[in-house]
């Protein structure tokens, strides 16, 4: 390799890789520094240094300032230089392309299914291979060699070989880019996607808001006759879209994440994030969906938990809860009517005095006779003096 043609071979791979030509001189430079090392006995801690003439091409060798004359190293540099320029070319192939497609996490890409292993897809992308692995696959999807496929880059790793792409046809914000790419109003922000639940090769519900009253989000997203959303039904192979209007108000949020099923009345728990939602008994299935596919959607998409009931199951455990509810209040009378019988023979202890012991949780005499002047006064309506004369009349009775 003669000297100008090293130079003209570093520039012709910054033009074509997009390696920094800077990079590739350095490599070269320190690779012939070691092979350099191994030619001439130097002091131990004598650096040899090489340098390379970006203009020239030429290698020059130096022993701490001196510059070693050998015949040997012009051979022995053009070799060193050609196994390292290779070298240095892989290596910064990879961390181009590392960077690249490190960049394009969260975008799609296409290109085309080279192999199959193990159930994993291998992608062709032309500079590199990427991997589909099964679970970021439809079920239902199927393709073959040669085919041209679009996916979701999920993450870059590296690895001995090259960086290793990883994609996606399962992941939600695949969904979300198909949109951004198909519906211009959301790709301009004018239409927000609010929200994305899945069932890979089933079913998809998205909810979205449009920032314009005078922009219907859900049209925009359908498109004309359809168009648009049955681009993306196309290239996700059939899978259903439920395009859903987001609502601050909780309650049409939810009717609509649970269309087509019709609602008669929902129960919400803010606090919890919980609605209990009531539909007739003909609407109960449709609601709930095939393998419960409809609600769970539904709740993944409000975040929420929703829990269906038909009429006659609602009315069934409102009936358990009153019954559960006069039982509960039967036990407390009861409660009530034994602490007042236990405490008839105190004087100090009135009924009304009697149920604010139960309820602070004294039902019996030896309770009270083992409880403290502080502790019965914490109890609302008894001071010093009263709660004083209560323990004493107790302890009195006890002893008797």
């Amino acid at each position: 390799m003669e000297t100008n043609e090293l130079i003209t071979i570093l520039e012709q791979l910054e033009r074509d890789k997009g390696i920094n030509k800077d990079i590739l001189i350095k490599a070269v430079e320190a690779a012939v520094s070691s092979a350099a090392k191994k030619l001439w006995t130097v002091e131990k801690d004598e650096e040899v240094r090489v340098v390379l003439d970006p203009k020239t091409g030429k290698l020059t060798a130096y022993a701490g300032q001196e510059e070693i004359r050998s015949s040997e190293f012009g051979r022995i540099a053009a070799q060193t230089a050609k196994q390292v320029v290779i070298q240095k070319i892989r290596e910064a192939e990879k961390d181009v392309i590392f960077t690249e497609f490190q960049e394009r996490i969260g975008q799609i890409i296409s290109g085309g299914v080279y192999r199959f292993d193990k159930g994993n897809i291998i992608v062709d992308l032309g500079k590199s291979e990427a991997c589909i692995p099964k679970k970021e696959q439809s079920p239902k999807e199927e393709f073959k060699q040669g085919d041209r496929i679009r996916a979701y880059v999920l993450g870059v790793g590296r690895e001995s070989r090259g960086p290793q792409v990883i994609l996606s046809r399962a992941h939600p914000n695949f969904i979300r880019r198909l949109f951004e790419m198909e519906v211009p109003e959301i790709y301009e922000g004018i239409v927000e996607i609010k929200a994305i639940s899945r069932d890979v090769g089933q079913r998809t519900k998205i909810s979205v808001y449009s920032k314009d009253e005078k922009v219907d989000c859900v049209g925009a997203c359908v498109g004309m006759r359809g168009t648009r959303v049955k681009n993306i039904v196309s290239e996700i192979q059939g899978e259903k879209i439920d395009i859903i209007r987001y609502s601050s108000d909780i309650k049409e949020y939810i009717q609509a994440a649970l269309s087509p099923a019709e609602i008669s009345q929902i129960q919400i728990s803010h606090e919890e994030k919980k609605a209990n939602i009531i539909v007739a008994d003909d609407q109960l299935s449709l609601a709930i969906g095939r393998n419960g596919q409809n609600v769970r959607l539904a709740s993944q998409l409000v975040g929420w938990e929703l829990n269906l009931f038909s009429f006659d199951q609602w009315k069934k455990l409102e009936d358990e809860a009153a019954s559960e509810e006069k039982e509960q209040e039967a036990i407390e009378a009861k409660e009530s009517l034994d602490v007042v019988q236990e405490f008839s023979q105190v004087k100090s202890i009135t009924p009304k005095t009697a149920e604010s012991l139960r309820e602070a949780g004294y039902t019996t005499m030896t309770q009270l006779s083992q409880a403290s002047l502080e502790d019965l006064t914490q109890i609302k309506g008894l001071g010093k003096i009263k709660a004083q004369k209560i323990i004493d009349e107790v302890k009195a009775l006890l002893e008797k």
